[in-house]
């Protein structure tokens, strides 16, 4: 029978074994909720708290939901609401992805973007900023995903049964993150009363208090992380941590590169804290002296993270990813000429040419090489004198515009000097004899030296 509505798509998604990864002697599952149809796992949770509020007479027709999430809730709220005719107004930290925040507001949500450097009880944490602005807003309902008994609801009433049903009642352990903790603590009040030989584990990130909290009973300083939607500088209300039978704590480094080896191996394209929960997954996984059956979440589509953690420029940014060390200034060349890395323009080609690659590379100047060799440089403030004037310039060529004053520099040159090239407002271009290496930027300077510092 077809679905009546697309809220019908909700749940009932795959569970895929793990066949490519070393899982030690333990058979692994993945449960797909990126196959909801808001792509995530929250789709459940917003399709229960809507109704919980629609029973309890909180949300009128017409009305505005409003919500504190760093991404998927928000996306399933939209979604869920749109179908039901409500608005949606969210707080989100300013740490979400880009991908999330364009399909939030093509979702016609309302978005207000707050700092993710402030703890609970700061004026600008989201939370705090999501209830304070529902109390001022006539017809509307703070959702409240970290408080609303509606949300572990949601898996304790579906999640769990469909695990269970999945797996032919053949079960050890279940591995959870915790963002509002509804997913753990539904699941735990499930296998409680079904199989209350299934171990509950968390994977957490570095930095979260989660797992620190469930080691040893105390509370302990939040640091930060860069995963989204999974770990927390508290512990949610709804959060039931006390069936949690082991945690590991999973730093952005392994996440991401987990996330990136599903992709690569089993061809599933899940998020950050999917990464999150696969690596704690297959350190449970490998650390058992007997088999077991396990189950971990992909939480939600990696296509929500294609600008970050799947974008290899980002990695090497960050310092996720790193070259082997070459010496010298070529160590602060991330965008590199000879692995294809470097965008660039030809001195023939066009204004709007060179136009369309700083907008779709997002960069300002671009190298100008003629048969493997720079020639020039052309950047944002050239064509704009050349344009402003008449328009038809755009069909100019480059060579008519580009700087032939060129900065470049061998790899053993000091950094001192790579300062006063930048100073001077150009940008150092590194050869390696008569070879182009790449550019070295601000910002692939300001990259390099924070990548010398420990990662809060």
């Amino acid at each position: 029978m077809a679905p009546a509505s697309l809220l019908d798509l909700i749940g009932n998604t795959p569970l895929l074994p793990v066949t490519r990864i070393d899982t030690g002697p333990c058979e692994l599952f993945i449960k797909l909720e990126s196959q909801n149809p808001g792509g995530s796992i929250k789709d459940r949770i917003a399709v229960s708290m809507i109704d919980a509020a629609e029973r309890d007479g909180r949300i009128r027709a017409g009305g505005t939901l409003i919500e504190a999430t760093a991404g998927n809730t928000g996306l399933a709220l939209a979604l869920v609401g749109l179908a039901k005719g409500y608005r949606t107004k969210l707080v989100i930290p300013d740490k979400m992805s880009q991908e999330k925040i364009f399909h939030l507001r093509a979702l016609g949500a309302e978005i207000v973007m707050t700092r993710s450097d402030v703890g609970k009880g700061h004026p600008e944490y989201y939370q705090d900023m999501a209830e304070a602005i529902a109390a001022r807003t006539p017809n509307s309902v703070y959702i409240n995903q970290f408080g609303n008994p509606a949300n572990p609801d949601a898996h304790e009433k579906t999640t769990g049964p469909e695990i269970w049903a999945q797996t032919g009642g053949r079960l050890d352990a279940v591995v959870c993150g915790v963002g509002s903790g509804g997913t753990l603590t539904g699941l735990t009040r499930y296998f409680r009363s079904r199989a209350p030989h299934v171990k509950m584990v968390l994977a957490d990130p570095a930095g979260s208090v989660l797992a620190h909290f469930v080691r040893t009973g105390e509370m302990t300083d939040a640091g930060a992380w860069l995963v989204e939607g999974i770990g927390e500088d508290f512990i949610p209300p709804i959060a039931d941590l006390s069936g949690v039978a082991e945690a590991y704590t999973i730093d952005d480094a392994e996440s991401f590169a987990t996330a990136r080896e599903l992709l690569a191996t089993e061809g599933i394209l899940a998020g950050s804290s999917s990464g999150t929960l696969l690596a704690g997954a297959l350190r449970y996984c490998r650390s058992r002296e007997r088999p077991e059956r396990v189950v971990t979440f992909a939480c939600d589509s990696g296509n929500k993270y294609l600008s970050k953690m799947f974008n290899d420029f980002w990695m090497y940014d960050q310092g996720f990813l790193t070259h082997p060390a070459a010496g010298g200034l070529t160590d602060l060349v991330q965008r590199r000429y000879a692995e294809g890395s470097v965008v660039t323009v030809r001195p023939d080609d066009t204004l709007l040419t060179a136009f369309g690659r700083f907008k779709l590379y997002q960069v300002s100047q671009l190298p100008v090489l003629d048969d493997g060799h720079v020639v020039g440089i052309i950047d944002e403030s050239d064509v704009l004198h050349a344009v402003v004037s008449e328009t038809t310039h755009f069909g100019d060529t480059v060579s008519s515009v580009m700087s032939t004053r060129l900065e470049t520099l061998q790899p053993d040159a000091p950094l001192a000097r790579v300062m006063q090239i930048l100073d001077q407002g150009m940008v150092a271009i590194v050869m390696d004899g008569d070879s182009f290496v790449g550019l070295i930027t601000r910002i692939d300077l300001l990259n390099h030296l924070r990548r010398r510092i420990k990662r809060p």
